[in-house]
């Protein structure tokens, strides 16, 4: 599932590639990833508009135009790919957008579980954003402390909530813990002060490093490198890695690394 790294890849594909460019023409093959707005509707408002520079928020991608704004999210398969008008077209392909130069940017998702929708003012992108919480590369130390320490339920739910903290996901919050030495099932507003910055400070570095490749990286020396070995140890210590879950999810920690309390 693309996080906050997955995501500022996309936004870094979408400045590269599409940045300063005309929309020549926008092809909907799947109406399926339209939200709120359909084909028809969607070409007029862009075509012959002008990508501006992107903008990302937790897992939202914000793509400027001088007027109206596309607003991507990208659910569990989706991303962005960018192209030619002649390369092939692939089964996943949902959206196509041709700018000048000949290059093509493409929205393509096999699941469809998320999508694009149309933004008109900036009040719609404010309404799209309404519900999400401080960006997790941006947000400051005391902001951090603030929204965790008023949070309410397990510590992994809480950094996975989007309203707490936008942008983390499943694979980034195991690491992160793992870094920190803390349990996904401790209680978010029982960790000391020295937890709250040590979450912090493991937080900022795994986002760094994770922001640099591109994604949560499947490293040896990374909890992510091994959560899904047959017999997953932990890389720091050796010990067996327990598995759960965790507000529907797939949750995984070292006992002794990251003891009760």
């Amino acid at each position: 599932m693309p996080e906050l790294p997955d995501v500022e890849g996309f936004r870094k594909v979408l400045e590269s590639c599409a940045k300063g460019r005309v929309i020549r023409r926008v092809d909907v093959r799947d109406e399926g990833v339209l939200r709120g707005v359909d084909a028809r509707r969607l070409r007029d408002a862009l075509e012959g508009r002008r990508f501006g520079t992107p903008e990302r928020h937790g897992k939202w991608l914000l793509a400027r135009t001088g007027g109206p704004t596309l607003a991507l999210h990208f659910g569990m398969t989706g991303r962005l790919v960018c192209g030619h008008a002649e390369d092939p077209v692939e089964a996943h392909d949902r959206v196509l957008f041709t700018l000048g130069g000949g290059r093509q940017l493409r929205f393509r998702d096999q699941r469809k579980l998320q999508g694009l929708w149309l933004a008109h003012e900036e009040s719609d992108v404010e309404a799209l954003l309404r519900r999400q919480g401080p960006d997790a590369l941006e947000v400051d130390r005391r902001q951090f402390e603030e929204v965790l320490s008023s949070r309410r339920g397990h510590l992994k739910t809480a950094l996975t909530d989007q309203s707490v903290l936008a942008g983390l996901g499943n694979l980034l919050a195991d690491e992160i813990l793992w870094r920190a030495r803390l349990r996904p099932d401790r209680g978010a507003r029982d960790l000391s002060r020295g937890d709250r910055r040590r979450l912090y400070d493991a937080m900022r570095r795994t986002l760094r490093s994770s922001v640099s490749a591109g994604c949560v990286p499947p490293r040896d020396s990374w909890l992510t490198g091994h959560r899904d070995d047959r017999e997953p140890r932990c890389p720091r210590c050796g010990t067996g890695l327990r598995r759960s879950r965790m507000g529907g999810r797939g949750t995984v920690w070292c006992p002794r690394c990251q003891p009760d309390g």
